[in-house]
């Protein structure tokens, strides 16, 4: 007992000495400072560098009575000189220094809420065999003979709140090639609105200007999150680009929008916040087009994400719009050695033109399914009548993928096919589609900067570049290399 008594009596001694000497450091040494690290994955503090652990950065310990001493105290108000706070006692025991703070939310100018970001991707297709230069798809220029590297997209974003009811959406693409020009990387706006919010919590708003039409899933999905390197042409046939100009309303209740924001930040590949319900009223002939005649198109879309007991995320919804679409001056061709222009039998103010779509999407937590279906009618070419008139369209994919976590990143193999009988309304003579198509392939993200992406395409398609629109068959190797910043 009196061996223990004296270990006791020791301890507190030497804690006695160590409280007096860290005093006496503070008083000829305030900015003395420790180094702190983060495990990754427990999240612990650490005074030493170990293995997983980040260095957070260099500390001071202050004592009160000094801090209040040197620092200033904070104003009732921001400064009128620049709207910043004075700095606290907080800032100068992080930093060794009086450092003013970030500016309050009401204090910031509007230029102080707009955020610059962006992507690029670097496009290669290598034919494999069949009739693979004579492929030809919408969704990517660079498919077909005399290919090489090719830039498919280079985009910047500007948005922001400009106030707490007004926020902006800029997003110009420097990688776009003018109809039958030969020279690429021209710049062309693809994003241009305001979202302006009826309620302090942004659950009713209306997007004005050129947007995305909320037709389909994966026609809202951006390009940056999608998993293919092309969406499906069933659905992006309908809306070219996936935007017009027009008016849509959308209602998202804040706890859903808090999963469709979690969707896209977790890597599970979700479409964004187009709503759980919207409405809207564009002019139907495309993106960077202008409109051809007095009649707006209507759309509608409805989809829910269910967050299921285990955890599990599924969405599930449909769309549909309808309106006239007029198709460009028809232009001659030769089918069967005789040369001839189709006659355009629709009335003044263009084609019937209507679609509906459902979409199911089982996220990839770590299986993940994801299919589309859409029927409807449009303008196409019936080369039989020489005439163009609405017809039936009907196609859609599926798609299966597996997420894999790991210390290399993120991994994402996945297979797609899709199908697609209808009419191509925004090429010259709105001719006929007849699609068939396998995709299987990998994506791999090592960080949030860098996804790289590699996949085998069996393509069966029409050449909708010039008549009879023959069929073509072959094998591609795709390769994409896709820098976020």
């Amino acid at each position: 007992m009196a061996q223990k008594g004296a270990r006791v009596k020791k301890k507190a001694l030497a804690t006695f000495l160590w409280t007096m000497g860290a005093n006496a450091m503070a008083e000829t040494a305030p900015t003395a400072t420790v180094e702190l690290y983060v495990d990754r994955k427990t999240q612990q503090i650490f005074a030493q560098p170990g293995p997983g652990r980040e260095r957070l950065g260099t500390f001071a310990r202050i004592e009160d009575k000094q801090a209040a001493a040197t620092v200033p105290q904070p104003a009732a108000s921001p400064s009128p000189a620049d709207g910043r706070m004075p700095a606290t006692t907080a800032d100068v025991a992080r930093t060794g220094s009086p450092t003013p703070t970030a500016k309050t939310d009401n204090a910031k100018k509007w230029y102080d809420r707009i955020s610059l970001r962006g992507y690029t991707q670097l496009r290669y297709n290598h034919e494999l065999s069949g009739d693979a230069g004579l492929l030809r798809a919408p969704g990517d220029r660079f498919i077909g003979n005399n290919q090489g590297f090719g830039i498919r997209r280079a985009r910047l974003v500007i948005s922001g709140d400009l106030n707490d009811y007004v926020s902006l959406y800029l997003q110009p693409d420097f990688a776009s090639t003018p109809s039958g020009s030969s020279t690429t990387h021209f710049g062309q706006l693809r994003d241009a609105y305001a979202d302006i919010y009826f309620d302090r919590d942004k659950e009713w708003r209306v997007r004005a200007g050129q947007s995305k039409i909320p037709y389909g899933w994966e026609n809202l999905q951006s390009s940056q999150n999608r998993i293919a390197p092309d969406r499906a042409d069933a659905l992006n046939s309908g809306v070219r680009d996936e935007r017009d100009i027009g008016l849509i309303f959308y209602y998202t209740p804040k706890p859903v929008a808090e999963r469709f924001k979690y969707l896209v930040q977790s890597g599970l590949k979700g479409s964004g916040d187009y709503g759980v319900f919207g409405l809207g009223f564009y002019n139907g002939q495309g993106a960077n087009r202008s409109e051809q005649n007095n009649s707006l198109h209507t759309v509608a879309h409805f989809t829910y994400p269910f967050k299921l007991a285990n955890g599990q995320y599924v969405e599930v919804g449909a769309s549909a719009y309808t309106g006239r679409f007029k198709v460009g001056p028809p232009t001659s061709i030769a089918v069967d050695g005789q040369t001839f222009t189709p006659v355009d039998a629709a009335p003044a103010n263009g084609s019937l033109d209507q679609r509906v779509a459902a979409h199911f999407i089982y996220y990839p937590q770590p299986f993940g399914l994801q299919a589309e279906w859409t029927v409807g009618r449009g303008p196409e070419l019936d080369l039989a009548e020489r005439r163009i008139r609405s017809r039936s369209l009907r196609g859609g994919y599926v798609q299966a993928m597996y997420k894999i976590d790991g210390s290399y990143g993120s991994l994402i193999p996945y297979v797609k096919w899709q199908t697609f009988r209808g009419a191509s309304k925004f090429d010259t003579n709105a001719p006929r589609f007849l699609l068939d198509e396998t995709e299987v392939g990998v994506e791999w993200r090592p960080s949030s900067a860098l996804e790289i992406a590699v996949a085998y395409a069996n393509m069966r398609r029409s050449n909708l570049t010039a008549a009879p629109y023959t069929r073509v068959k072959g094998d591609l190797l795709r390769m994409q290399l896709q820098v976020n910043y």
